[in-house]
């Protein structure tokens, strides 16, 4: 087993986070070590490589216990904390080769062992369900049609395809209770990778909260899913929920697990037009050893 460095990504007041295993020198590790790792940690695990190419600085992977995945948010944000930390990156912005295509992250020191690290992802695009699917999610979900608010559910993307769900309120998201063998099956019928169930908890101060389900990953829930989080910033801007600026956007995840956490998204602009988003959150050394 390679040396492993366990962090927690967007924590929330200090606590919290998605668990994240990061392995700073992968390039003697070939893929069934590397899920080995996910397997022994049961959490996304990030890996970091050589650039392949001129036009980048480093090469990211990234395992769940059942499969590769082409990118994992938070697992990149714990990579490029972690060599910040070992001060093998600058200060600087960081060219990112991923299995979904290329990510800038910036990274900047708040202070001794303190860094704030931030990665782009591409303009997302929405698409609303049919009547049809949004049923058949709804009985993933396990909730009646009242639980939900009185907008569409939609497929949205930005590196991996994920259902936003519009509940009524935080307590009927956060009563949800569904399957993972129902889940599998709806996202695998509509084409998505995880339903993202979401809330308004203060539409003004663009807070949000969120839950991950996602469709085979060798665990039921998330604590706190980066790309899924980006995703949903383009539906509330779709749907009107928030307006057209750079303003934060916030989005707590991770309650009902006992792990909440917190994703900032910043949507960028040209011309009035989204062009794509900016997403951070804090990190901390996890020292659960779990």
């Amino acid at each position: 087993m390679p040396p492993v460095t366990l962090v927690d990504v967007f924590t929330h007041a200090g606590a919290g986070g998605n668990p994240c295993p990061v392995v700073t020198d992968a390039r003697d590790l070939d893929a069934s070590v590397m899920r080995d790792v996910a397997r022994r940690y049961g959490h996304e695990s990030g890996f970091a490589l050589p650039a392949e190419d001129a036009a980048h600085d480093l090469r990211l992977r990234f395992f769940v216990p059942n499969h590769e995945m082409e990118m994992c948010a938070h697992a990149t944000i714990g990579v490029l904390w972690v060599l910040a930390r070992e001060g093998r990156i600058p200060e600087a912005s960081v060219r990112i080769a991923t299995g979904s295509g290329s990510v800038t992250g910036f990274v900047s020191s708040r202070g001794a062992d303190v860094w704030s690290v931030a990665i782009t992802q591409p303009v997302g695009r929405v698409r609303p369900l049919t009547d049809e699917q949004s049923a058949d999610v709804q009985a993933a979900l396990g909730s009646g049609r009242d639980a939900l608010a009185a907008r569409p559910v939609h497929n949205a993307v930005t590196s991996r395809v994920k259902t936003l769900v519009p509940m009524r309120d935080a307590a009927a998201l956060n009563a949800l209770a569904p399957a993972s063998d129902a889940v599998e099956a709806a996202c695998a019928r509509i084409g998505s990778t995880g339903l993202y169930p979401y809330a308004v908890l203060d539409g003004p101060t663009r807070l949000f909260e969120a839950r991950q389900f996602p469709r085979a990953s060798g665990y039921p829930e998330d604590a706190a899913t980066g790309i899924a989080a980006a995703a949903l910033a383009f539906g509330l801007l779709q749907d009107g929920l928030i307006e057209p600026d750079d303003r934060p956007i916030r989005i707590l995840q991770g309650r009902v697990m006992g792990r909440l956490s917190e994703i900032r998204v910043r949507l960028g602009f040209a011309n009035g037009r989204p062009v794509g988003c900016l997403l951070e959150g804090d990190v901390a050394l996890d020292r659960s050893g779990h």
